[in-house]
């Protein structure tokens, strides 16, 4: 795979793009739109990709930061990230009809949450703090977990019992910051139950395997992805780790800096789990117009999951969110 001299090449990472839980997502908002109709609301963006945000809103989509802001008797849907109980209830409370777009491997983590929370174990979670998937993880229990933001946070850690403790984590890590992390926990707490299967998703596993397999060849590495994506940022971080002189991380072709390319016979492209592959397309065409049409895979692994669409889009929503205000309707006509 090592370039020929004066040869212009770029190293394209399989797999990038939408994983299966984004995929699902961004299908059950078009359904949903199509089905019953605009306005759709989603608490917060439904994933983490400016491109996909602005498009979904031109088709009817309307995000809010808070359940509260959805006028009753219309549809919310919750965003792949995953919520906590307690926006179940607010959105109870406002009469709303809910579509439940969790990715199913957060829906995994919140789960176990739940069952060690029971077995009364101290619930340590590996993860970015303000990341809407650990509020909602923590959420499910917030008297049982703490969160632990990167190794340097290991210290400050304190248990009730330290032979009944168990570490977690926000699937869009880097899977090297996280064993890090879990390295000095069990350095500290040498019973620290592990989970009973890895959390980072698959997805977020094998891009940034792939971004590792190309960085040590690649003078650049251009990331496609928002910036609050954490698994967009996390192949940036991996890239440099891998050895790429530079790497940089934009949302579209036209942010990239003709400067970054001086010295580059060798670029590096990929994208975050939540990004569409026309994104990816234009970056390549761009770099073709500028001599690097030279394209070389590097392939990490393959994927072939899929899930099925929230169960929500088989019922009829709109009907469901006209009965629950017309039951508080006439709960206040008798009162």
């Amino acid at each position: 795979m090592t370039a020929s001299p004066g040869r212009r090449r770029v190293l394209l990472a399989a797999p990038r793009g939408y994983c299966a839980g984004v995929d699902r997502a961004v299908i059950a908002v078009e359904k949903a739109l199509e089905q019953y109709g605009a306005p759709i609301y989603v608490r917060h963006e439904i994933v983490h990709n400016k491109y996909v945000v602005q498009t979904l809103e031109k088709k009817g989509a309307v995000f809010v930061e808070q359940t509260e802001e959805v006028p009753e008797g219309n549809i919310v849907m919750f965003s792949a990230h995953g919520v906590a109980p307690t926006v179940h209830d607010e959105a109870a409370r406002g009469k709303l009809a809910t579509i439940d777009a969790t990715c199913p491997l957060v829906t995994k983590v919140h789960k176990e949450a739940i069952r060690y929370a029971k077995e009364d174990f101290d619930i340590l979670l590996i993860g970015h703090e303000g990341h809407e998937e650990v509020i909602g993880t923590s959420g499910e229990a917030p008297d049982h977990i703490q969160l632990v933001d990167g190794p340097e946070d290991v210290a400050k850690v304190e248990v009730r019992d330290p032979s009944k403790i168990v570490w977690l984590s926000q699937t869009t890590l880097s899977v090297d910051e996280t064993m890090e992390t879990v390295g000095a926990l069990k350095e500290k707490f040498p019973l620290l139950v592990s989970p009973p299967s890895d959390d980072i998703c698959y997805a977020t596993q094998n891009r940034q395997l792939a971004v590792k397999q190309m960085g040590a060849e690649a003078e650049l590495v251009i990331v496609v992805g928002s910036r609050n994506s954490s698994n967009s940022v996390r192949l940036v971080e991996v890239a440099k780790l891998a050895g790429s002189r530079e790497a940089y991380l934009v949302d579209f072709a036209d942010e990239i800096d003709e400067t970054w390319l001086e010295g580059v016979t060798t670029v590096g492209v990929t994208s975050g789990a939540s990004v569409p592959e026309v994104l990816v397309e234009e970056v390549l065409e761009w770099l073709s117009q500028r001599g690097y049409g030279d394209v070389e895979l590097v392939k990490a692994a393959e994927e072939s999951i899929t899930f099925s669409l929230p169960k929500e889009l088989r019922r009829d929503l709109r009907a469901e969110a006209a009965t629950l205000v017309a039951e508080r309707t006439g709960k206040t006509a008798e009162a």
